[in-house]
């Protein structure tokens, strides 16, 4: 697997589950100074314990104020980032006969705009590590999903449809800077999450197949990091079919409605 030649400053959200502890356990273990951050302590200490190149600091990423707290701290700590990954997130279907704006909102606020508070408190540090005359990378978990509209997934693949669209759009504004920004689009993982889905999930990987990949499009500089390619590539295609022909497609996926 590539690897960076010297160590990054990285700080990492979503780190004690599923893709984001496999990511965080491969960086610490090339011996990165990583911040890892989530909302349970206990399992921070855990993944840090025995590793002096680990930092743990719990934090909701829906809760702006502790997000610019957290990129404080950060500064204080290392610095400077040399790579900004978002990570954290959630999942939950949409059922459109009972339109449920609750569960829109819990599935945006971390998903959406706690990526964007990362963001918000991350840039000052990037910019930092530009000042020093070193690369800086900014990077966030989007989806799959983000390529093509699928049933029940309105509030999860809009959210991620939109973090994917901020980010490019921010690219084109932060390349001046010299602030590179990358994209991650997983198609199945096994993961804790994924493990309460209820429909098939084809040409799943595991979270260690993640994230190996995510850190070799990370150290490529690649603008895309999407995987398993195989089914990202055909999901980018329909995608990109006409309309009508993705709703023909799309509505062979969806589940027969109860009777009233």
């Amino acid at each position: 697997m590539s690897t960076w030649t010297t160590p990054q400053r990285i700080w990492l959200t979503g780190a004690t589950s599923g893709i984001g502890e496999a990511v965080a356990k491969k960086l610490i273990a090339e011996g990165h100074h990583v911040v890892v951050s989530a909302r349970n302590q206990t399992a921070l200490d855990a993944l840090c314990e025995g590793r002096p190149n680990a930092y743990p600091l719990a934090l909701d990423v829906s809760d702006r104020q502790a997000v610019l707290a957290a990129g404080q701290q950060i500064g204080e700590r290392l610095g400077a980032l040399d790579l900004a990954l978002f990570n954290a997130g959630t999942c939950e279907y949409l059922d459109a006969k009972q339109f449920d704006m609750a569960l829109i909102e819990r599935v945006f606020t971390p998903n959406l705009f706690g990526t964007l508070y990362g963001v918000e408190a991350a840039l000052p540090l990037l910019r930092a590590a530009r000042k020093e005359g070193k690369p800086a990378r900014l990077a966030a978990t989007s989806s799959a999903s983000a390529y093509l509209p699928l049933p029940r997934a309105e509030a999860y693949g809009a959210s991620k449809a939109a973090v994917s669209y901020f980010l490019e759009s921010l690219r084109l504004d932060l390349d001046q800077e010299g602030i590179d920004v990358s994209l991650i689009h997983p198609g199945f993982v096994k993961t804790p999450l994924t493990e309460r889905n209820d429909f098939p999930m084809p040409m799943q990987v595991s979270a260690d197949a993640a994230a190996e990949a995510i850190i070799h499009g990370l150290v490529k500089g690649h603008l895309d990091i999407h995987f398993p390619r195989r089914f990202t590539y055909l999901v980018k295609f329909l995608g990109i079919l006409p309309p009508g022909l993705r709703r023909r497609i799309g509505l062979r996926m969806t589940r027969p409605q109860e009777a009233s």
